[in-house]
């Protein structure tokens, strides 16, 4: 499965499932599992052992991993999400946004 049209430290925006119009910043890709890690979308509980900083223990949320099919690459400028395409830049091959011409 190709996911180069979102890598780590992208913008995105959920399109669909219960987070769906939130956007976020992607904190790890898994390729070969076809999911991404997003800040602030999927959350869910997780329990956490008694320490010394928590002596009780206690619940977190922690983000969940996202199916990639379920994110788009979001752009400020635009103020949605937008489909990328490659532009060849002398030797490398760079991210652009579809309808505006912005890189990502």
């Amino acid at each position: 499965m190709s996911t180069a049209r979102i890598k780590k430290e992208d913008l995105v925006i959920a399109i669909a499932g219960r987070d769906a119009g939130k956007t976020g910043k992607v904190l790890a890709v898994h390729a070969r599992k076809g999911v991404a890690v997003v800040e602030g979308l999927n959350m869910v509980k997780k329990g956490v052992r008694k320490s010394e900083k928590l002596p009780n223990g206690d619940f977190i949320d922690v983000p969940a991993p996202i199916a990639i099919s379920n994110l788009m690459p979001y752009d400020p400028k635009a103020k949605k999400g937008v489909r990328v395409s490659y532009v060849r830049e002398g030797d490398r091959s760079v991210r652009v946004a579809r309808g505006t011409g912005t890189r990502l």
